[in-house]
């Protein structure tokens, strides 16, 4: 099923097409937490166990940012195509996508693979955990060729305007990933192993069954001619895919320096308490970045069409409503109940790890709704192409997010770690809500640069 975004009211069109994310989004975390859980309430070792997923987890990242910016780039792509009915193209773009991909991804594993020990070191990683992060991360990366196809397949359904495809995926893979780390931790008692493998195996059945369907759907799309691969589409995806990489790639980074620092107090407890503080963290975060990338698509779609009206005049207030309604709900749950939620990822946690998880939670909870602003904005000029702009507030959030940690952590110790985060956000907001003031998103960057590339084939509607 594809969906036409540059139809019908705005703000029910977003809202109807960005509500399954949002719960696809919930799937996808809960049997992340699921992981954690899991490994710190029925490993041997509960508390290191989570601080081993959790001393991973900004590397795993990293893999995951080129698998994200993959996904948006093609999207920005296809959403345009698909608004401007050229089948053709989406074809085309869909193929080429898919196989560079494959080919990326295969590359990655292998660089992971054998980079896995420096890696780990790098960030400083506790040799009290370094073994069982190692097995953690070396089994994640290979099966990551499956993580990254399946995310560059939803970010191609949502393009398409089906949001309710990639849900029924999340469902199925996230409820056979908790049952998988059930059986694996708790009956096998594989531990950290066990959390990894659970995870390779959901992860890979939803990859298969998302490809299976997604060419049954491209049958549907009727056009005269398509090329199965293109080297000029490839740099088109890569021209809007890269600076989404690199905004994922200097958010992991910046997980890593920040990891890398509280990893220097070599405090099982203290790791244990953020990563699962982290965990629920990155849930709230990758709710509103879901709401943002659909916002993107629904952007992209609609400017495709000649229609950027219905994107300032509906979609934007529409997505401002919604994001900042579920920010909230994220802060009430958090500040007032954070210190229960970080204690139920740790068997018998100690005062120390709930307190720090607690604390983190208190101090950035409150600044979800200005971080939501931002991604909603974001979302706009990423769909109609302002990739430079939206760059670069990204790249301030995270200079300064990074630069207050290592300059607050000597004066407050790990709270003023925590401080850097709602500092970074507020001034990112603000930039971001320039470029937005400044207009200029409402025409569309892609067909400039199509002009640029190819002049003489404009207009044209087949390879």
């Amino acid at each position: 099923m594809t969906v036409n975004l540059t139809e019908g009211k705005p703000e029910k069109v977003l809202f109807r097409f960005t509500l399954p994310l949002f719960i696809s989004v919930v799937f996808q975390q809960l049997y992340n937490m699921a992981d954690s859980w899991i490994a710190g309430n029925y490993a041997q070792d509960g508390e290191s166990a989570l601080a081993a997923v959790g001393a991973s987890y900004p590397i795993t990242m990293i893999f995951m940012a080129i698998a994200v910016g993959s996904n948006i780039g093609c999207s920005v792509v296809i959403s345009h195509y698909f608004g401007a009915k050229r089948f053709d193209k989406v074809k085309t773009v869909v193929y080429t996508s898919l196989i560079g991909s494959l080919a990326i991804s295969a590359l990655l594993s292998l660089a992971g693979r054998f980079f896995s020990a420096p890696l780990l070191r790098l960030v400083k990683t506790p040799e009290v955990i370094f073994s069982d992060s190692a097995l953690y991360f070396n089994i994640y990366i290979y099966g990551f060729a499956f993580v990254f196809l399946y995310n560059v397949a939803t970010g191609i359904f949502t393009a398409l305007g089906d949001s309710k495809t990639p849900l029924y995926f999340l469902i199925g893979s996230s409820l056979g990933n908790i049952a998988l780390d059930a059986l694996f931790v708790i009956v096998f008692h594989w531990d950290v192993a066990g959390v990894a493998w659970a995870t390779f195996i959901a992860q890979g059945v939803a990859c298969v069954l998302a490809l299976i369907t997604l060419f049954v759907r491209l049958s549907s799309l009727r056009c005269d001619s398509y090329s199965r691969f293109s080297f000029r589409d490839l740099g088109l995806v890569g021209r809007f895919a890269l600076p989404s990489i690199l905004q994922q790639s200097f958010i992991s980074l910046g997980g890593i320096a920040i990891q890398s620092l509280i990893n220097r107090y070599d405090s099982a407890a203290i790791l244990a308490g953020y990563s699962a503080a982290i965990k629920l963290n990155t849930f709230a975060l990758t709710s509103f970045n879901t709401l943002g990338n659909g916002m993107s698509s629904f952007t992209a779609q609609n400017i495709g069409a000649g229609k950027p009206e219905r994107v300032s005049k509906g979609g934007f207030r529409g997505g401002l409503v919604m994001g900042l309604s579920f920010s909230a709900l994220f802060f009430l749950i958090y500040f007032f109940f954070g210190g229960q939620l970080v204690s139920a990822f740790i068997h018998n946690p100690s005062e120390l790890a709930v307190e720090t998880g607690r604390m983190f939670l208190w101090i950035v909870s409150p600044f979800y709704m200005v971080v939501t602003v931002k991604i909603i904005i974001d979302g706009v000029l990423r769909g109609s192409g302002r990739m430079g702009q939206f760059m670069f507030a990204t790249f301030i959030d995270l200079v300064l997010r990074v630069a207050l940690s290592y300059l607050f952590d000597p004066l407050w110790q790990t709270t003023g770690i925590w401080i850097s985060w709602p500092v970074g956000w507020l001034i990112a907001m603000g930039i971001s809500l320039i470029f937005y003031k400044k207009g200029g998103w409402q025409k569309s960057e892609l067909e400039r640069t199509e002009r640029k590339k190819a002049p003489s084939m404009a207009g044209r509607k087949t390879e």
